[in-house]
Parts: structure tokens; sequence; C-alpha cells
């Protein structure tokens, strides 16, 4: 049982950065129905945009980490409006491949100008940790599970309670219809992915507290897991995505737990396929049928 519980708790944290992740790949897929395969790398920019924050101009860790999300939103608007608007039209296919050209442009033009090599993230919270009731917790598993709460939170008061989120919820459902009841779609969805990439940047910069080190490819694989998340939780669906995040997060650790760190990725990826014969529309969606 305290082992249970101890995973449990490196799940939570774990879960947590996965679940920042999904919220970018749900929120995208609600709005223009496509997955933005460049959105793992708007995690590995926003963990290189906060270590330059911390290294270059000293920040401490809070205004690092908005300093991060700021520069991320704004990288998202951009990159929305240059390589996914002209293709708004296109088919699916086309836009899914300039996605995956786009993760690779991130990918490859960070190392033209950081370097291919690991840098050791700077040690900006302390490592300071408690033993209660025989269970390890660490000061910086508290700030990231409370930091990607506090951001969950704040996500669906913006889309519950604002007129913007009104407006995401009203192209989400149908695009025209919302532009004739006078709601600007391209500012819309400019807004989504600037929350979207915000998120992923928050999640960069406490992984790279936690693990200490980043990389120009770190985006790849949590990319990927962030992305069963959303599938696991219902795509298009913000509190699926925060589920789906969890669920990823718990069964990697007790994966690593019970059986071997080794075998994680591999059970996520069938996790995945389980779930798209089983119940395509994810946990929390719910089938259409289309009539012809």
């Amino acid at each position: 049982m305290q082992q249970f519980l101890q995973q449990l708790i490196n799940g939570l944290s774990l879960g947590s950065i996965y679940a920042l992740i999904a919220l970018g790949y749900t929120m995208v897929y609600g709005i223009i129905k496509l997955i933005n395969f460049a959105h793992g790398d708007m995690y590995m920019i926003g963990a290189y945009i906060g270590y330059m924050g911390i290294t270059v101009f000293h920040l401490p860790f809070f205004p690092a980490l908005i300093f991060s999300m700021a520069f991320c939103a704004v990288l998202g608007m951009v990159i929305e409006r240059i390589a996914y608007k002209p293709l708004r039209n296109a088919t699916r296919i086309a836009a899914l491949i300039t996605a995956i050209g786009v993760s690779f442009f991130l990918e490859y033009t960070t190392m033209r100008f950081m370097g291919a090599e690991v840098k050791t993230f700077p040690a900006v919270l302390s490592d300071k940790s408690w033993i209660i009731y025989g269970l390890r917790i660490n000061f910086q598993q508290i700030v990231i599970f409370a930091t990607s709460i506090i951001l969950m939170v704040l996500l669906q008061i913006i889309v519950r309670r604002t007129k913007i989120g009104r407006a995401m919820r009203a192209v989400s459902v149908d695009a025209d219809a919302a532009k004739l009841m006078g709601v600007d779609v391209n500012a819309t969805i400019s807004f989504t992915f600037a929350i979207g990439s915000a998120l992923a940047a928050a999640a960069g910069i406490l992984v790279g507290v936690y693990y200490n080190s980043i990389n120009p490819l770190m985006g790849m694989a949590p990319g990927l897991k962030a992305f069963v998340a959303a599938v696991f939780g219902g795509i298009g669906i913000i509190p699926g995505a925060m589920v789906g995040g969890f669920a990823i997060g718990l069964t990697e650790t007790m994966v690593s737990g019970y059986a071997s760190s080794l075998y994680k990725d591999a059970v996520v990826y069938v996790l995945l396929i389980l779930i798209l014969l089983l119940k395509p529309s994810g946990l929390l969606g719910k089938n259409k049928k289309e009539k012809v």
C-alpha cells in the first residue's frame, strides 16, 4: 500500500504535466479539427525560454514561468497565422503534414541557436522533501501539481465565464453560424492557439525544474503521450484532456513501480490502440452517427 500511494503521488505530478500539454491538443482540435503535432515542441520551446529567463535575465521561477508562457502564446499565434490559417479550407492531411513540418522547424531551429546537447536546467526551486507516513513528497512536486491545477482552473474560468470563452465554444460548434452572430472567428482561433501554447510552455518549464535537463527533442515523446491523453479523455473535450493526462501519468508511474520503466511507453501506446478499438470517442466523448 505504501508503494502504491508513493506511485500515486508521483503519477499526479507527472499527470498534471501531461494534462497541460493535452489541453492544447484538445482545444485546437475542438476549434478547427486540427491535430497539431507541433504542439509538443511548444512545450520544448517553453522550457528553453524559461531556461533563458532564469540564466540570462536572472528571473525567479514564477516570473520566468509567466515570461515563457507569454512568449509561447505570441509564438503560437504567429505560427497559426503563417502556417495554419492559409490551410483553413484545405484537406486535413495537408494541415497534418504542415504541422509535422512546423514541428521539425521548431526542433532544428532550436538546435541551430541553442545547440543539440542536453542543458542542465538551473535549480530555482528548493529540493526539500518531507516524509509523511513513509511517503516522500518534495517541494518541486507540490509546486508542479499546484501550478498545474491553478492553470487548469483559470482555463475553465476563461472558457465558461468570459466573452472570448463563449466565442470559443460557439466556433467549436459551428464556425459559420458564429461568424453570422458577429464572432471574430480568426481572432478566436488565434486566441485558442495562444492559450494552448502558453499551457504547453508552463508544462515545459515545470519539467525542466523537475528533471533538471532539457534538449531540443524533449517534446516528441511527451507530445505523443499528451495526444494519447487527449484521445483517452475525448479529444475536443477540455475536462477529458485533464482526466486523460492524469490517467496517463498514473499509468506510467504504476508500470514503472510494479513492472519496469522499460515498459511504460509501450503500455501507453497499447492503451491508445485499445481506446481507438473499444471507444474511439474517448472516455467523456459521445459517439455521433452521421446521416447520409
